[in-house]
């Protein structure tokens, strides 16, 4: 196995952007592709690991890029937040951007265009929920410690990509109350549709460099490892 990371530049609203993707440049034939959405700081070398680790998995991994090509934060940043908040005012403009991120994906040699999937992580949690939302391309979706509330835009109904949501049950972005409520969304939505609640662990969790400065905000080795696990099984079974 020889995993190989390529650079991805593409146009978009307001683009361009870039992204990473990985595959094992030994497989002949397309194969399934898994798009990761960044969290809050926007595509980094974290999300380009994820990319190589659903790579080694035998899929194609696509670390997409939804704020514009040089448009990044780091926590010391003195507003890490500036561009998700700019997404999170104008939901429509993340959807088309979520749209082109995912043609891109599609449009790789070694992708199969027919067998996508998307996980997203925090801000890309939600992100790959609007994905679904909106009708996106794609068999399924894995939100990882994501936010549950509604983009203003009606939904596609019944919305047919599959959804698993991976949940720290102690988030304090994601109160038990709005887990309901999403819950009560999806269902009436007629969406297939799982969640995979973990005791004790909050926001983050599968952020190894989150230790915990903010209450309900850190790293947890058994949520991260089991929901990595459950997203292994969910994509088994969107693709064979």
């Amino acid at each position: 196995m020889t995993i190989r990371r390529e650079t991805i530049v593409y146009d978009g609203p307001d683009g361009p952007f870039e992204g990473v993707a990985a595959y094992d440049d030994e497989w002949a034939r397309q194969r399934p592709g898994v798009m990761i959405v960044p969290n809050v700081l926007g595509q980094k070398e974290a999300d380009n690991e994820k990319a190589e680790a659903l790579a080694a998995l035998g899929y194609v991994g696509f670390a997409c890029d939804t704020y514009g090509r040089g448009r990044r934060t780091t926590r010391e940043s003195p507003d890490p937040a500036v561009y998700m908040n700019e997404l999170n005012a104008d939901r429509p403009l993340l959807r088309d951007r979520l749209h082109a991120s995912l043609a891109a994906m599609r449009a790789l040699p070694q992708v199969d265009p027919e067998r996508c999937a998307a996980i997203g992580f925090c801000f890309g949690g939600k992100s790959v929920l609007d994905l679904a939302r909106s009708g996106g391309d794609v068999l399924g979706v894995v939100s990882f410690h994501g936010i549950f509330d509604p983009p203003p835009y009606a939904a596609t109904a019944p919305i047919r990509a599959k959804l698993l949501i991976c949940h720290g049950w102690d988030d304090p972005l994601a109160p038990p109350e709005s887990v309901v409520a999403l819950a009560a969304e999806l269902t009436a939505a007629e969406a297939d549709w799982q969640l995979d609640a973990y005791g004790h662990a909050g926001h983050s969790f599968t952020d190894s460099s989150a230790r915990g400065e903010r209450p309900g905000f850190a790293y947890d080795e058994h949520a991260d490892r089991r929901s990595w696990q459950a997203m292994q099984d969910f994509l088994q079974e969107l693709f064979v």
